[in-house]
């Protein structure tokens, strides 16, 4: 299950997911992105509650990060221990903006 709360002020996005961003989850965020990013220029995802990341899930982050680095910037907060854990086992440490 995955909670996400959305929060667009002007050209900024802040997206608060909770619970797990897996194969069964991806496509939902897909979409809630698909509904606004084209008028942000800046996207902040906060991970402090998100438990669990697939390869979909990541799929959907590269593809969120591919399309704001051409209109702005995109960058991940509050990313728990075992989420970084997979960023930096699969390199996306290198690829994300992870504050």
């Amino acid at each position: 299950m995955l909670n996400i709360k959305k929060e667009i002020n002007g050209s900024d996005a802040v997206v608060t997911l909770e619970g797990r961003l897996d194969t069964t989850t991806a496509p939902q965020l897909e979409n809630e992105l698909k509904s606004f990013m084209e008028s942000v220029s800046s996207l902040v995802f906060d991970f402090e509650n998100l438990e669990y990341i697939s390869s979909a899930g990541l799929r959907v982050l590269l593809t969120a990060q591919k399309f704001m680095s051409k209109q702005g910037s995109m960058k991940l907060i509050h990313v728990k221990e075992d989420v970084n854990e997979i960023f930096e086992v699969t390199g996306f440490s290198d690829i994300l903006t992870i504050e």
